[in-house]
C-alpha cells in the first residue's frame, strides 16, 4: 500500500499567548477575533463560519493533541509551521513550541518549518488592513541569518518528529526577494544558503533539503539585480524542491473553484517543464480574505463552489501528479491549509462543511491505497 505525505500549512495566529499580537487582536484570542466578528458582505457570502472545535488556543498542548489525532485519522501526516522572525526575535512561535512540541502524540504527525520571511504589515489589523502599512521588516542581515540557521538546527532539526527526506531536514523558504534584499545581493545569498547546507551537515545530517514557494510567472521575472531575475536565481540555487503557498499566487480566485483547477493544472505542468527542481503539488481549499478588511469593494467576490466534492477533485489531481512524476523523491502533497480561516482556505471542520474536507483527504489518500 502506497503511503502519501500529506502536509498542511499551519498559520500560528490562533492563540493569545504571543503578546505582540495584541496590537492586531486586542481581545487576546489571536485572529479568532476576526473570525468571530465577521459578517456576510453580500447575498450568498458564506459568513459567519464557526469552528466546530470552538475558538481554541492552538498553543495549548491538549488542544494540539486533539488536532493531531484528527489530522492523522484523516491522512494529514505532516504540518508545515509558518515561522517568523521580526524585530530581532521569533514571532508566533508559541503554537509550535508550546502546542505541537509538547503534545504527547506528536509522533503521529511530523512537522517542518516554512520561514515566512515577508514583511509584516497592518494587514492583520482589520481596522487598518487596507493601508498595508509596514510594521516589521522580514528581511535579515547575514549575522541574523547565521543565528537563525544555528538556532533552527539545534532547536528544531533535532526534534524526533521533524520531517526529513532521505534523512535531510526539509526547510521551506517563502520570500526569496526579501531574503536577497536583506542579505545584500545575489552572491551573498548564494553564500548564505551554502552556509546553511554546510552547517546542517556539520550537525550530523546527510544534508539540507532546501525548498522554496514560487509565485506567478510575472513575479518570477522581477529583477534581483541588473543581471538576475527571480527565475534565474532559483535555477542558480538548485533548490531540492519547489511548491506554492496558495492557488492565489498565480490564479484569479474570484470565480468557480473548478475553473481555478484548470489554471493549477497548467501551472504545475509549466513548472515541471521549466524548473530544475521537482515540483510538489499544492492544493488550496479556496480563497476569501475579506474577513481581514473593514473596507472592501462592493464588487468583491470570494472563490465559489469550493465544496468538499470539488476539493476531492483537486486532491485526486495532486495524487495523479505525484504518481506520474517519478523524479519526486517522496509522494508529497502540500495543502493550504490547516487553519487559514481569514483567507478562506482551511481544513478544520466548520458549521458549513463539517468534516467534509478532511473526509475527502481520507478517501483519496488513505481509503483507496
Amino acid at each position: 500500500m502506497k503511503k502519501y505525505d500529506v502536509a498542511a500549512y499551519i498559520w500560528p495566529s490562533y492563540t493569545g499567548d504571543e503578546p505582540r499580537t495584541r496590537i492586531f487582536w486586542p481581545e487576546g484570542m489571536g485572529e479568532w477575533q476576526t473570525v468571530k466578528d465577521m459578517k456576510p458582505l453580500y447575498p450568498g457570502h458564506q459568513w459567519p463560519r464557526k469552528p466546530l472545535w470552538g475558538y481554541v488556543n492552538e498553543a495549548d498542548p491538549y488542544v494540539m493533541e486533539m488536532e493531531i489525532e484528527a489530522a492523522a485519522a484523516h491522512g494529514v501526516n505532516v504540518f508545515i509551521y509558518d515561522w517568523y522572525w521580526f524585530d530581532n526575535r521569533p514571532f508566533l512561535e508559541q503554537c509550535l513550541n508550546n502546542g505541537y512540541l509538547k503534545a504527547r502524540n506528536n509522533d503521529k504527525v511530523k512537522f517542518f518549518l516554512m520561514w515566512a520571511n515577508h514583511t509584516a504589515t497592518s494587514l492583520w489589523d482589520k481596522r487598518t488592513a487596507h493601508m498595508h502599512t509596514p510594521i516589521w521588516d522580514g528581511a535579515v542581515d547575514r549575522k541574523t541569518f547565521d543565528f537563525i540557521v544555528k538556532r533552527t538546527i539545534e532547536k528544531y532539526f533535532s526534534q524526533p518528529s521533524y520531517y526529513k527526506i532521505d534523512g535531510k531536514p526539509v526547510y521551506l523558504l517563502f520570500d526569496i526577494r526579501n531574503l536577497v534584499r536583506g542579505l545584500g545581493g545575489v552572491k551573498q545569498t548564494l553564500e548564505a544558503l551554502q552556509y546553511f547546507r554546510d552547517e546542517t551537515v556539520k550537525a550530523g545530517f546527510p544534508g539540507l533539503e532546501l525548498h522554496l514557494t514560487v509565485r506567478s510567472r510575472k513575479y518570477m521575472e522581477i529583477k534581483l539585480d541588473e543581471n538576475t531575475d527571480i527565475f534565474t536565481f532559483i535555477q542558480m540555487v538548485g533548490f531540492d524542491g519547489i511548491t506554492h503557498y496558495n492557488f492565489f499566487d498565480y490564479a484569479n480566485m474570484r470565480r468557480s473553484y473548478l475553473d481555478v483547477l484548470e489554471d493549477a493544472k497548467a501551472e504545475w505542468k509549466y513548472l515541471c517543464e521549466n524548473m530544475n527542481a521537482p515540483y510538489y503539488p499544492e492544493v488550496s481549499m479556496g480563497w476569501d480574505s475579506s474577513p481581514r478588511f473593514a473596507q472592501i469593494s462592493p464588487e468583491y467576490r470570494a472563490c465559489s463552489e469550493n465544496t468538499p466534492e470539488n476539493i476531492e477533485k483537486a486532491l485526486r489531481m495532486a495524487k495523479e501528479h505525484v504518481d506520474s512524476h517519478p523524479e519526486l523523491k517522496v509522494p508529497l502533497v502540500v495543502l493550504n491549509s490547516w487553519n487559514e480561516w481569514t483567507e478562506g482556505t482551511y481544513l478544520q471542520p466548520d458549521d458549513i462543511n463539517g468534516y467534509g474536507y478532511l473526509e475527502a483527504i481520507k478517501r483519496v489518500f488513505v481509503d483507496e491505497d
